[in-house]
């Protein structure tokens, strides 16, 4: 599925093998280790008057590239002890800048606990050896999924709002995502009665997404038909070329081009048949880092592609 590749290509994998030898020289020093920080957290939890809240966490790590960028728009930077090592590259995080600085990971937990997290956050596809181990010796680790819709942005950033102590912070980032959303479903295009124009994002690998990706709401809040919806897509989500060539929808869209990969995978986006294809049909370019996860910030796709619908509309009108 798109969440699976998508979330193998960007999770931090963590390798539990390599720190048994080094943290724990047997199960029972493990086991030991978690007994005693359970045996703290209790004493804490029977300090705290009645009615207190717990102090919110000063350490935080994010194992992941979407939770990184949710992160660094939730909490105070100060609060954040590091996130993944993909955080800081351009391509593929919109917050590439905000985050440098900070300490990264590549997920191994000898990183993740040189850090000494009070809360780890960990997304779907994080190695669960790891995430065992390191609720063993006493951290916690919370598991966040992958955003496959609009919706579940709402509750993914709720939760993290929950988790770091800063519901109010969530809700406001809410606000503004459906404040972003309402003001494009306004433009009279997008809300025309009209049958929406066909669009495709075809990525490298003739990878498309079809109904229930987060790429197809993208392209329908903004007024467009995914035609992906309606092809029977092949192995991993992939439109062959020949069936785009053979139906070619009104707008394509795509995040990178072919000469920015010099291996096969973007072969297709080099074809001279696909390149002729964008020639005679308008094509809207959006970087992944502004797609490739379920944050908020997704909004800024939503409304590109709005324009450009706005744009088809114009030139339609003015061909007449």
């Amino acid at each position: 599925s798109h969440a699976g590749v998508v979330g193998r290509t960007i999770e931090c994998s963590v390798r539990g093998d390599r720190l048994i030898a080094s943290v724990a020289a047997t199960r029972t020093t493990a086991r030991t280790l978690a007994a005693l920080a359970a045996g703290v957290l209790a004493f804490v939890t029977d300090v705290l008057p009645a009615g207190a809240q717990p102090e919110k966490p000063r350490r935080i790590v994010s194992l992941n590239l979407c939770i990184d960028q949710i992160l660094l728009d939730l909490v105070p930077r100060d609060r954040i002890a590091g996130v993944s090592f993909l955080a800081t590259d351009a391509s593929m995080s919109l917050l590439a800048r905000e985050a440098l600085g900070l300490p990264s990971v590549r997920g191994s937990a000898e990183e993740v606990l040189a850090l000494d997290p009070d809360l780890i956050l960990a997304g779907e596809y994080s190695t669960a050896a790891t995430v065992a181990l390191l609720r063993r010796l006493g951290r916690r680790v919370e598991i966040l999924p992958m955003a496959q819709s609009f919706e579940q942005i709402r509750d993914v950033v709720r939760r993290m709002g929950a988790l770091t102590g800063d519901a109010d912070r969530a809700a406001s980032l809410i606000a503004d995502f459906d404040t972003r959303l309402r003001e494009v479903k306004a433009r009279a295009v997008v809300r025309s009665e009209a049958p929406p124009p066909r669009a495709v994002a075809m990525q490298v690998n003739s990878l498309a997404s079809g109904e229930g990706s987060l790429v197809d709401e993208v392209l329908r809040e903004a007024g467009f038909d995914n035609m992906a919806r309606h092809t029977k897509l092949g192995p991993a989500g992939r439109m062959p070329l020949e069936k785009l060539i053979a139906d070619p929808p009104e707008v394509i869209v795509r995040a990178n081009s072919g000469n920015e990969f010099r291996t096969v995978l973007g072969d297709n986006l080099r074809h001279p048949a696909f390149m002729a294809l964008e020639m005679a049909r308008p094509s809207v370019r959006i970087p992944m880092n502004e797609w490739l996860c379920g944050t908020p910030r997704i909004a800024g796709a939503v409304e590109r592609l709005a324009v450009a619908r706005e744009e088809l509309h114009h030139r339609a009108e003015a061909a007449r």
